[in-house]
């Protein structure tokens, strides 16, 4: 993506949204690197050998920005494994969703990520990234099955982040030899676009990460079905947080929500991985009620426990 296309503002703030969101989707497809990089080493169960994706149209002056935001200088890079995320991988990718014209053809965005022990959780770090904040991908990244990874991004300018993305997930997915399964990827995807849309619409960022992450939770704890419960659990966790929300922001949630559900998301692995927003949330102490978010089969189980009691009363009246 050329500078003039990349560089954030107020008239292409949407595309990068849907930019990110379509690579999220198509990142586990991805297998060409500048390298050949093969299982990384293992050291009492951690992947010791550190990652870096550059994007690989860098010039000399923009990766010397780029490692000097990474923490690393060239010698340092030789202890890396390093992936290069190509512009024509942006579009083999992301030609379904966006013009040409909206991808461009650059790739700039680059990311440092290391393998973390179990019960570290996801930390992200941004560096001339403007699409979203840490926490919305950290949130994004549990989601898709990402686990215990320190992750710094990085761009020679403020940019989308986009080429990033890529190397994030590939990088991961390498250095633990594992696939991440396709439909949390797209919910991640979902989720990132969806919270980023919400930060801009009512002018905190923050705040909608929280009501998504806390909806989130509620909709894997609970394992809502039934569309009527999931409206009342969006307005509620709104109303918990302050949030006002038009119908469609409601819709958008509700939308992602569904997919949400459909996955085997584990609520303890959530709040382990994205630390920071679960731990802020549980500070809080939101107060959801439980009773509104049990689900239609929820309703159907009390309804027959209670036909259930008032037969054993019966029985019991007559012996």
């Amino acid at each position: 993506m050329n500078r003039k296309e990349l560089k954030i503002t107020e008239n292409n703030k949407k595309y990068f949204k849907r930019t990110a969101a379509a690579v999220l989707s198509g990142v586990l497809l991805l297998g060409t690197v500048a390298q050949t990089v093969g299982a990384a080493d293992v050291v009492d169960g951690v992947v010791a050998t550190p990652y870096v994706s550059l994007g690989a149209d860098l010039a000399p002056d923009q990766r010397a920005v780029v490692l000097s935001l990474l923490g690393l200088t060239e010698e340092e890079l030789a202890g890396y494994k390093v992936m290069e995320i190509t512009n024509q991988q942006e579009h083999e990718y992301l030609d379904a969703y966006l013009t040409p014209e909206i991808i461009g053809d650059q790739a700039w965005s680059s990311a440092k990520i290391l393998a973390c022990e179990k019960g570290h959780g996801i930390t992200v770090d941004t560096q001339n990234i403007n699409y979203c904040t840490a926490r919305m991908y950290e949130n994004a990244l549990a989601t898709a099955g990402v686990k215990n990874a320190e992750i710094v991004v990085a761009g020679p300018v403020p940019i989308s982040g986009t080429a990033a993305l890529i190397g994030i997930m590939n990088a991961y997915a390498d250095m633990n030899q594992v696939t991440l399964d396709e439909e949390s990827v797209d919910a991640a995807t979902n989720e990132l676009v969806t919270t980023s849309e919400l930060g801009e619409s009512i002018g905190d960022q923050e705040k909608a990460s929280e009501l998504i992450a806390v909806i989130k939770q509620e909709i894997a704890e609970s394992g809502i079905d039934d569309p009527d419960e999931a409206s009342r659990l969006v307005d509620e966790a709104a109303d918990e947080l302050g949030i006002t929300l038009d119908q469609n922001e409601k819709d958008q949630i509700l939308s992602l929500m569904d997919k949400v559900a459909k996955l085997d998301l584990n609520v303890e692995t959530l709040k382990e991985q994205a630390k920071s927003i679960y731990d802020k949330l549980d500070s809080m102490d939101i107060h959801l009620n439980k009773e509104e978010v049990k689900g239609f089969l929820g309703k159907i189980g009390g309804w027959f426990s209670s036909v259930w009691e008032k037969l054993l009363d019966l029985f019991n009246s007559f012996s």
